[in-house]
């Protein structure tokens, strides 16, 4: 299954807000339906959303027109993860002509497959190292191939440990407000037939301070020059809970989410969603509330950034930083 594809003239996309109920597809023709499907969720994940953006490029040289105010839609987006601009600008760059970005998009797509299956590898061997050969990990939010095109990030780590046979079993944690972790990330585990539980956000670090966890294993939508990591709201707290436990608290991401033009977590715009999200349904009505979509785990907390193409602790651009692989 791949969550993002070209099909036909088409963006074809897994539609993530029907999961699990139902798996939905969704045959998209324009700049203007992907755009509305990256806003609602339908399609999300920091290497699904790179080539989302290049697809859309795409989409904006197929239909013609104000091709630049199209791909300006596409890379605002989402402010927060780099990524999507990213995958956008580089398949502009060849724009006008429609079979060069598409290729470029297509290639994009293909790199995002490959850096799935390096970043499984480099991953399994440092949780293996770290953690000896029967792990018992935690992840927030959804890293699998839902968000990546196949396999994706911190999950597919999840899944080559699986395939060793070093992974005694996965906590998902739900993932609040969307529970994309209880959504998604607990489907995905299912499928691949992995022993998991899932758990409420706040019970993370305490089962942590249990020692029911040997190691915290997330994925990334944005790694600043220092180190820092953006994340889904709620690493931050687990990277805190990790540190008082004593284990390894572990980011996966491609190398293309290493924002070196970004100095830090301070320096990213966080997407807020809205009170509806939070409020909606349960609150009194009329109660405003703070949605960030996203936190930051301050370097200090992170043991190790694994991506497609290096491990590495500390600063992320080299400076004061080490590289382990």
């Amino acid at each position: 299954m791949r969550t993002i594809d070209w099909v036909d003239g088409a963006v074809v996309i897994v539609d993530q807000t029907r999961l699990p109920g139902e798996e939905v597809y969704l045959r998209l023709t324009s700049v203007e339906e992907l755009v509305e499907a990256i806003q609602r969720l339908a399609v999300r994940g920091a290497p699904a959303l790179g080539v989302a953006g290049a697809l859309g490029v795409a989409l904006a040289a197929q239909q013609g027109g104000d091709t630049a105010q199209r791909v300006r839609l596409l890379e605002t987006a989402r402010p927060t993860a780099v990524n999507l601009s990213r995958g956008a600008r580089r398949a502009a760059a060849l724009l006008p002509s429609f079979d060069a970005v598409l290729a470029e998009a297509l290639r994009i797509r293909d790199e995002e497959i490959a850096n799935s299956a390096a970043m499984a590898r480099r991953g399994a061997d440092l949780v293996e190292r770290l953690c000896g050969s029967s792990a018992r990990l935690l992840t927030h939010c959804n890293t699998g191939g839902l968000a990546a095109v196949v396999e994706g990030t911190a999950l597919a780590v999840v899944f080559e440990l699986h395939r060793r046979g070093s992974l005694a079993g996965v906590i998902a944690s739900e993932t609040r407000p969307l529970l994309q972790g209880a959504r998604l990330t607990a489907w995905e585990l299912r499928r691949a037939g992995i022993p998991h539980r899932l758990a409420v956000d706040s019970a993370g670090p305490f089962l942590m301070a249990r020692k029911e966890v040997d190691a915290v294993i997330l994925g990334a939508d944005r790694i600043c020059a220092n180190g820092d990591v953006v994340n889904k709201i709620g690493s931050y707290s687990h990277a805190l809970g990790a540190r008082a436990a004593g284990i390894p608290f572990i980011c996966v991401a491609p190398e293309s989410t290493v924002d070196l033009a970004t100095a830090s977590g301070h320096d990213v715009e966080i997407e807020d969603r809205g009170a509806a999200e939070v409020a909606g349904g349960t609150a009194p009505a009329g109660t405003d509330a703070v949605n960030p979509a996203f936190d930051v785990t301050p370097a200090e907390l992170v043991t190790a950034v694994v991506t497609d193409e290096r491990v590495f602790s500390g600063r992320a651009d080299g400076a004061d930083g080490l590289t382990v692989g």
